[in-house]
């Protein structure tokens, strides 16, 4: 079975509770869980957190919005990710990080299609306007029984570890509507939430088809919004590195 997970907890520092924080009345995560559901390939959505407390908000919205949840390690995303994969059957899934609001399902798409041409065990999409992953059963089940590291945040360092053992393979034929440009599309501080709440407002207000296309149309034509969270980029990438660095250092 074809699924998409959705990555998400409520524990979230620089933005607390980020994923029920609400703009026009919906939270965060159900916009994007709302747009994800129009894929043309994935049998299952399956919103994958955490045993937590403070995530039981987000196993409701999950049930209000009729997809799956899976409830896992909290500190081990990976670990989550398996124990998903084997509670729902999972063969192969693509992971959509719950931060990234206007994640295109088409992208997701493009990954299964490719599977299904190569059986490729992780499929790296890193480095678009968001990161996407192609992951089969098989490879997360190798990567997590090679790992030496519970914090696993950033996957993409752990299955390089194992390259010689699993298919590895680049996201290919990517369009270049999804190649990143100076447009930060990740809610992480108050003005990520500012920047998707303007673009939400006024595709609400006017009753205007939110597609990804219309989306960078939009922004074409309004420059000025891209500024309100575009000087947050660096200070995300640096974050990012950071903790990179610091799994390497610590082993993966």
């Amino acid at each position: 079975m074809n699924c998409i997970f959705i990555s998400v907890r409520s524990n979230s520092t620089r933005l607390p509770q980020k994923a029920t924080l609400e703009i026009c009345g919906i939270p965060t995560i159900e916009h994007l869980i709302n747009n994800l559901k129009k894929t043309k390939i994935a049998n299952e959505i399956v919103l994958c957190t955490t045993q937590d407390v403070s995530d039981d908000i987000l196993c409701d919205i999950a049930t209000r919005c009729q997809i799956k949840y899976h409830r896992g390690s909290a500190e081990d995303k990976l670990l989550r990710w398996e124990t998903a994969c084997e509670e729902h059957r999972v063969d192969f899934f693509v992971n959509v990080d719950g931060d990234d609001l206007f994640f295109d399902y088409k992208l997701a798409d493009l990954v299964f299609q490719q599977h299904h041409e190569s059986s490729a065990d992780f499929i790296d999409g890193r480095g678009l306007y968001n990161d996407v992953y192609g992951i089969s059963s098989k490879g997360i089940k190798a990567v997590c029984k090679h790992k030496s590291n519970k914090d696993t945040e950033f996957v993409k360092v752990y299955f390089d570890n194992i390259k010689s053992l699993i298919k590895i393979e680049k996201l290919i034929n990517i369009p270049i509507k999804y190649h990143k440009k100076n447009i930060r599309m990740t809610l992480d501080y108050q003005e990520d939430l500012d920047f998707f709440t303007t673009i939400i407002e006024h595709f609400k207000k006017n009753d205007l088809e939110m597609s990804f296309e219309e989306i960078l149309s939009f922004l074409d034509d309004n420059p000025s919004i891209i500024q309100i969270n575009w000087h947050k980029e660096q200070n995300w990438k640096d974050n990012q590195d950071k903790m990179i660095n610091k799994i390497k250092k610590e082993g993966v």
